[in-house]
């Protein structure tokens, strides 16, 4: 059910964060530790989005194969900084496709997004949610998957002016009502922030001094690390950490 980790800090080198560290999102790709019977390993795919120092744009990169075939990304993650990053890798639900554009993190102007979990009962679970959307964004999806239409119906409130955080809480409380034992840990970020949810699945986030990263599982064995309750939303920025249950009761803002 995927793996996936945001980052916000001074610039440093992608391999740093994706690479090298001993149970880094390379290793998480083969080798994870609390995937919580969502799957064994996250093989079908992975991506990555950053800011180079001083840009408000991000660069993108996915691919559908597993991450450990990628040469050509190790060697770009060695030459490359970022101080802001969300990545992933995929492990596809049965009967979705493995393509390229399915891979998170998808992206439209400063945000990038990825999804760890899955929709149950996909798609009629969801379908009068998607009919909320304009017909365009249903026709042009980066992928018909579960990760790609929480995208689009996030996307849809960013658009209209929403706060990210709002737009986060409100999408995945919707949809976990409408597809009731769904895991849903999302993660949206930009340059600036980050705000992630855990959902029946595991997330962590370590707060440091101008920096910090949430992760599906530590990516090193730093005492820094803080395990996020289930049903919480984490809102992150480069100094503050705030991190608040969810409230199925919540009304919109």
């Amino acid at each position: 059910m995927c793996r996936h980790l945001g980052y916000l800090g001074p610039a440093v080198p992608l391999a740093d964060l994706l690479l090298a560290p001993p149970h880094s999102l390379l290793h998480q790709s083969y080798a994870p530790r609390d995937m919580r019977h969502g799957g064994t390993i996250n093989a079908d795919g992975f991506g990555a989005g950053w800011f180079a120092p001083g840009e408000k744009s991000p660069v993108r990169y996915r691919r559908a194969v597993p991450m450990w075939t990628d040469t050509a990304f190790a060697s770009l993650a060695t030459a490359t900084t970022a101080t802001a990053v969300v990545a992933a890798a995929r492990s596809a639900t049965v009967g979705m496709p493995v393509v390229e554009t399915a891979s998170a993190p998808f992206a439209e102007g400063s945000w990038l997004f990825s999804h760890n979990g899955v929709v149950r009962g996909w798609p009629d679970s969801v379908s009068l949610l998607a009919q909320r959307l304009p017909v365009t964004d249903l026709l042009t999806l980066d992928a018909p998957t579960d990760a790609a239409l929480l995208w689009a119906l996030v996307r849809h409130r960013l658009r209209a002016g929403q706060e990210p955080v709002d737009a986060i809480e409100a999408v995945m409380l919707e949809v976990a009502a409408a597809a009731p034992d769904s895991r849903l840990n999302l993660l949206l970020g930009n340059d600036e922030l980050l705000v992630a949810t855990a959902w029946w699945h595991s997330l962590w986030v370590r707060p440091g001094p101008g920096a910090v990263t949430v992760a599906s599982e530590p990516i090193d064995d730093d005492p820094a690390w803080v395990a996020v309750p289930d049903r919480s939303i984490v809102f992150a920025s480069k100094t503050t950490v705030d991190i608040r249950p969810l409230d199925p009761g919540r009304q919109e803002p």
